[in-house]
């Protein structure tokens, strides 16, 4: 009986480790990111002020993919906290709080998604170890994850969020000194023909 606790114990203790290393990685995952949000931000300006509308959707897509990934970040990092902090519990599963299945569960379904972060992949399977494979295929569905990092971590969300980018465009142009010719009607039309493909 003791073999297995030590064993599960080392587990527990590479776990921490990992999410110790993912925590180090996402601080660094973070600074492209939010320097290429502040870049497609004022080229979205910049584009519109030329009335090149498409290109302009085109680095808004890009703006929303920046926005939704830094904020998955945020939920990543709380899910790691969590798991760092409450890692004792993690040697009896089935006594686990709903928060701590909760972050384990997000862990599961962030590891095959965030490329930028290739410890969570090593945690994933400690974690599914643990919480059996059951929990573990359920969570990589996202069945158990906080919605949030589900739909910031789809593709088929950053369309369905287009076209409230484009009616944000028109704040993005207040903050630049440019004259704006076109009509809000012509922008939500280009919009929907570039939806059809």
């Amino acid at each position: 009986m003791g073999f297995i606790h030590r064993g599960t114990s080392k587990q527990i203790s590479k776990v921490k480790t990992l999410l110790g290393l993912a925590l180090s990685r996402l601080t660094a995952a973070r600074r492209p990111r939010l320097a290429r949000r502040s870049i497609s931000r004022s080229d979205v300006g910049q584009l519109l002020g030329l009335s090149h509308l498409d290109r302009a959707l085109h680095r808004a897509e890009q703006l929303i993919e920046e926005d939704n990934m830094l904020e998955a970040f945020n939920i990543i990092e709380l899910h790691c906290n969590c798991l760092i902090e409450h890692a004792k519990q993690l040697d009896k599963p089935n006594e686990c709080g709903e928060d701590i299945r909760e972050a384990a569960a997000g862990i599961i379904f962030a590891a095959g998604r965030c490329s930028d972060l290739p410890e969570l992949l090593f945690a994933r399977t400690i974690l599914a170890n643990k919480f059996g494979d059951d929990f573990a295929t359920m969570a990589k569905e996202g069945t158990g994850v906080v919605d949030p990092m589900v739909t910031r971590t789809a593709c088929h969300h950053i369309h369905s969020e287009l076209e409230a980018a484009v009616a944000g465009i028109y704040t993005v142009c207040l903050c630049y000194p440019f004259s704006w010719s076109g009509s809000y009607l012509a922008t939500k039309q280009t919009w929907r023909s570039r939806k059809r493909w």
